[in-house]
């Protein structure tokens, strides 16, 4: 049976294929349309799923979509009467799906037909997309975003194949809304800048955490409800909806003319950051913070487990996540590596498997690597085809065929202090580059950080690099231990090792890493353990190959990466093309 997930009209629009209840391939559209989140119809990634899964269109059984609009019916007539104008954007928005059986046919080059068509509720999918795939039995189960069905939250229960919610927080109150409307009021605007605003925030402290807790009120009692005062925002009036021209989704403004007041003057995107502006995203984090852990706490006493599987967007949040452990009773997490909307489609797709008959869950997603690989021929041709562009600027290719020797070649030449560009097998699934999509460079140069920041990534010089540390030797680096394989905890490096992996050290002490062991990913495990056996260190500095662009999918975008920015070396599968022409 052949069950196609996607997430569509929305961004980070996405698709994903399982079959017979096991996960063969999933992408998102933006890694092929080159658009950063892409939203609209995932027409290329969805064609991608389908040919990775050997099929064609026509043997398509469900196409499983991450909207339900039906969910909250009541409350959103309820808003459409207090709201006519924002209503009438929804249904237009809600249109869209009215046909989208019929827009799969057609980008599957099928026009004419239709393919049979499941929703499945957005926090739903979310909840399947960590839990169903998921090591665990059974779990608690948190899903926390924007908006999606009217609802921003999600709570409940996971056992076997079956998910039970217990129940929701609807719009307009939204802790995903809540960081995004402080993300634009802080000068970063873009779709999916959170993320930016988070690695600020270490740089200060939450001076003004009592304001932001009239922001986000939270009730006690053991209540995992929360509210956002009204008076700081604007979506309850202007819905919040996102729009998109070209693919590139857009959210208008979301905070009021009050938080202006009480907060000071907006950031210009082109003005510098200064110290009041990183103590406001410090305070926003912290409440951030406060309010899911506590909720947590809730969580698991009312559910009295001990294992955790947490999606949506603010489950991105790794400096959270680095706590619950800690702070909360639960004993085990499990957050999938596209924990955000691209997810939603591996939610939808598991969701119907298990939902259409009562089947036994066979699954489990212990590594992120189901997008597009290239054949060693594929990657020879474009390097012939291009050999004397790559001559003339002073590159020489190459090809080492054993596997060990391109580790040690490769390890030394990071240990050198050099930057090299790592593709290899599998593109990764979500935003982090896991091993796959990967620039790499060490760890112990205390410098290596800003000359990738100004002269690779060309990016905010306050931006943290990720370590990817050998599982077995993260007890030795980091506080804490517990396995992170999609880059999503934040840990405290041990202070005696700071000064070791000063690069990938963040000014508050903790490093996002990503645990590899050799099941999930062998060679990338062996260039760690190789670099490891040379300099005493199994870290290396990993960031996502590219440049203000997607993470590169294909040969060419790796190749034309490498070119116009400043690295040294590139590795593609077993070929090699070095700057400089050195050994």
């Amino acid at each position: 049976m052949l069950i196609v997930g996607i997430n569509a009209y929305h961004g980070d629009a996405s698709a994903a294929a399982i079959v017979d209840g096991m996960l063969v391939a999933a992408a998102e559209e933006e890694r092929f349309n080159r658009i950063k989140h892409a939203a609209g119809f995932p027409v290329e990634a969805l064609k991608y799923v389908v040919s990775a899964a050997g099929a064609s269109p026509r043997d398509i059984d469900i196409l499983a979509v991450a909207r339900d609009p039906w969910a909250r019916i009541m409350r959103k007539a309820w808003h459409a009467l207090k709201m006519p104008s924002v209503a009438r954007d929804r249904l237009s928005a809600q249109s869209r799906f009215a046909s989208i059986g019929a827009e799969a046919a057609r980008a599957l080059g099928v026009g004419g037909s239709s393919i049979p068509v499941r929703r499945v509720e957005h926090h739903r999918a979310h909840l399947a997309s960590s839990f169903l795939v998921s090591p665990f039995d059974q779990a608690a189960l948190l899903s926390i975003d924007g908006l999606g069905d009217f609802a921003s939250a999600m709570w409940g229960v996971g056992r076997g194949g079956t998910i039970s919610p217990m129940g929701v927080v609807t719009f307009p109150h939204s802790l995903g809304i809540f960081y995004t409307a402080l993300t634009q009021y802080l000068g970063f605007p873009k779709y999916g800048d959170e993320y930016k605003v988070m690695g600020l925030a270490s740089y200060g402290e939450p001076e003004m955490l009592e304001e932001f807790r009239k922001i986000v009120i939270a009730p006690d009692g053991g209540r995992m409800d929360f509210m956002l005062a009204p008076e700081y925002f604007t979506h309850q009036r202007s819905g919040g909806e996102m729009t998109w021209r070209a693919g590139e989704p857009t959210i208008g403004r979301l905070y009021s003319d009050f938080l202006v007041t009480r907060l000071g003057p907006v950031r210009d995107p082109a003005e510098p950051v200064d110290k009041r502006h990183i103590a406001i995203a410090a305070s926003m984090q912290r409440r951030l913070e406060e309010v899911i852990i506590d909720r947590l706490r809730v969580l698991q006493r009312a559910t009295g487990l001990k294992k955790l599987c947490l999606a949506g967007g603010v489950a991105y949040n790794c400096v959270v996540n680095g706590k619950i452990l800690k702070q909360t009773g639960f004993e085990d997490i499990y957050i999938q590596s596209a924990a955000g909307d691209a997810g939603l489609a591996i939610g939808a797709a598991f969701d119907q498997w298990h939902s259409s008959a009562s089947r036994p869950r066979e699954f489990v997603m212990e590594h992120a690597n189901w997008g597009p690989q290239f054949r060693a021929d594929e990657i020879a041709g474009l390097l012939s085809s291009r050999e004397s562009e790559i001559a003339s600027q002073g590159c020489v290719i190459s090809k080492i065929e054993d596997e060990d020797e391109l580790c040690r070649m490769t390890a030394a030449t990071i240990a050198d202090g050099q930057v090299v560009g790592w593709f290899q097998g599998r593109m990764e699934w979500g935003p982090r580059a896991l091993g796959n999509r990967s620039i790499l460079a060490d760890p112990r140069r205390a410098g290596m950080r800003d000359i990738l920041n100004s002269k690779i990534k060309r990016r905010e010089m306050f931006r943290p690099f990720a370590p990817s540390i050998l599982e077995e030797a993260a007890a030795d680096y980091f506080t804490q231990s517990y396995p992170s394989p999609f880059m999503l905890m934040a840990y405290s490096v041990r202070p005696e090792k700071r000064a070791v992996i000063p690069a990938t050290t963040h000014v508050d002490g903790t490093g996002r890493l990503q645990t590899v062991n050799a099941r999930q990913n062998p060679l990338y495990h062996k260039l760690i353990r190789e670099f490891g056996r040379q300099t005493g260190v199994p870290v290396l500095l990993n960031t996502s190959f590219n440049e203000n662009e997607p993470v590169v999918c294909r040969p060419e975008q790796a190749l034309d990466c490498f070119l116009r920015t400043k690295m040294d070396l590139l590795v593609m599968g077993q070929f090699t093309v070095r700057r400089g022409g050195g050994n």
